[in-house]
């Protein structure tokens, strides 16, 4: 179904003659999740019909519903989380911390790997207080993006920074979208397990995370390796020299 032109699941029409293949692929992509689904949903009923324990589409349909038991006590959760998260971006709150942040990062002068090392901890800090990963970057790119191309260092540059620091605290704060869906599958095993729990037993792997993390973008930095080709993480200052 994407093999010639217009097939069902290639978008190879007017202006996207020259597109690249994965936007011409976008039907397919969009496709796979239902497409899955049946292909699974008959591999299991298949498998389930040969080991007995499926008998008929009753069977199939109770097995379905217990597996979702577990999301239930998740979706509750999320439920309550999402009207945070809404409340915490109608207060600016997230904005005017990346705002301030931002400028003491600008007037710092310190040398352009220590600012990276910032940038990794400041982010790493907001992700405590804004779980959503693409709330946080919208926040933070319109201000950081501009301001540290202005002191020499790339957009991708600015994006494996905070990438680091996004990444290192996600497992201590429960804003993070999955944080109560570990604490579901954690409590298959221990009940008594709660918040407190597992944000206790994974604040030492994210702060080693975090310090590792720090040290090795520091190190790039110094080095001058690039991040990926084409993508440096220093370049020119605009207006200065050459």
């Amino acid at each position: 179904m994407t093999i010639g032109p217009g097939t069902p699941l290639l978008a190879d029409g007017p202006g996207n003659e020259d597109a690249a293949w994965y936007v011409q692929a976008g039907p397919l992509f969009r496709s796979l999740v239902a497409a899955f689904l049946v292909l699974f949903l008959a591999a299991g009923w298949a498998y389930g019909s040969s080991a007995g324990t499926i008998k008929n589409h009753r069977d199939l349909v109770n097995m379905m519903a217990g597996g979702m038991k577990d999301m239930a006590y998740y979706l509750v959760l999320a439920f309550a989380a999402a009207h945070f998260v809404a409340m915490f971006g109608w207060s600016n709150l997230g904005l005017i911390s990346a705002v301030h942040g931002a400028e003491a990062i600008n007037n710092s002068g310190l040398p352009l790997p220590a600012v990276l090392g910032m940038i990794v901890l400041f982010s790493a800090a907001l992700n405590l207080f804004v779980g959503s990963a693409s709330a946080k970057w919208a926040l933070l790119a319109p201000v950081l993006v501009p301001m540290l191309m202005l002191v020499g260092i790339s957009p991708d540059g600015a994006t494996a920074a905070y990438r680091v620091g996004d990444g290192a605290t996600n497992i201590i704060t429960p804003l993070m979208v999955y944080f109560p869906l570990i604490l579901v599958f954690a409590q298959r095993w221990q009940k008594s397990f709660g918040l407190g729990s597992l944000t206790a037993m994974m604040i030492p792997y994210s702060i080693w995370m975090l310090i590792s993390g720090v040290i090795l973008m520091m190190i790039w930095l110094f080095l001058g390796f690039d991040l990926g080709p084409g993508a440096p993480a220093q370049i020119p200052v605009p207006g200065s020299a050459g």
